[in-house]
């Protein structure tokens, strides 16, 4: 019996026009394998809705088509269900798609999905606000609420907003508590990671993993000037945490204070998060689809 699944389909992300995209979904999806339906997402937050319906008729999976927004999206509404999430990434950083190590180009990834099998992984919470790549505050949330704000997408435009924010952002204070941390730090970047990355390859938490029930804490205390080029080479060489001005700390949960409400982001989505704010991990609520293990 054929395996019914659900392609939900984000039209605007990254750059590239997905009109064609049902039919490369369609000529290289395994049909004898598969039954799919196709679909796109008018409105924000339409991918939750449409994801809750596909569980519901007992789908096998539904394929996030688009970028760690559109994974959120269709992920948050497949927590503790049996049905699987798949991910044809399409975006600006595809964090968690590189994590698991899903090709970026669409026709390789749909040939991932013809070979592949479910795994559980682990999902975060920010606040009760669901995340499975990264969440945090500072330099990098401040990025993500300047790249939101611009008509353009993609790699380009990122770093033109972070070569921007790095004259423009001050540090600030915080107040780590949780599960034996109690830690006062003024930081740059702190990042809360499920999987390793930002996207496109930026490891802000080289040894997080999905599947160990807990969260990488990344503190970059500051961001002289002189340090920016070592810092970039160790980011995308998945070296950063062993840098002297990184701090990195595990746990399952912990609880942020700072001085005044501010940027947050989770998953790159940026929003506005108060003085207080609880961030934990919930080991294996999510079942994925990667490719089989020989």
């Amino acid at each position: 019996m054929k395996k019914k699944i659900a392609f939900i389909i984000n039209p605007i992300s990254g750059n590239n026009p997905k009109k064609d995209f049902p039919k490369i979904i369609t000529k290289h999806l395994d049909a004898s394998i598969f039954d799919a339906e196709i679909v796109f997402t008018k409105y924000r937050f339409h991918g939750r809705t449409l994801t809750e319906q596909f569980v519901k008729s007992g789908y096998y999976a539904v394929i996030a088509v688009g970028g760690d927004g559109t994974v959120n999206e269709v992920a948050s509404s497949l927590r503790h269900t049996d049905t699987a999430l798949g991910i044809i990434p399409t975006g600006s950083g595809n964090g968690l798609a590189r994590h698991l190590k899903i090709p970026i180009n669409i026709k390789k990834a749909i040939e991932h999905l013809n070979d592949s099998e479910t795994i559980l992984i682990d999902y975060g919470l920010v606040n009760e606000q669901p995340f499975f790549c990264t969440c945090g505050t500072g330099f990098d949330a401040y990025v993500s609420t300047e790249f939101a704000k611009g008509k353009h997408r993609g790699i380009r435009t990122y770093l033109e907003n972070i070569i921007k924010g790095f004259f423009n952002y001050k540090s600030e204070h915080y107040h780590l508590q949780g599960d034996g941390i109690d830690l006062k730090v003024k930081a740059f970047i702190l990042t809360f990671a499920n999987a390793s990355q930002w996207g496109n390859n930026a490891y802000i938490a080289p040894q997080a993993s999905v599947q160990d029930g807990k969260m990488d804490i990344s503190i970059l205390s500051n961001l002289p000037l002189i340090s920016i080029p070592s810092l970039a080479i160790q980011l995308f060489t998945k070296t950063i945490d062993k840098d002297f001005l990184m701090t990195t700390l595990r746990t399952q949960s912990v609880n942020l204070y700072r001085d005044a409400p501010g940027p947050f982001h989770y998953d790159g989505e940026p929003y506005e998060e108060g003085k207080e704010i609880t961030i934990k991990i919930v080991p294996d609520g999510l079942k994925v689809l990667v490719k089989k293990k020989f």
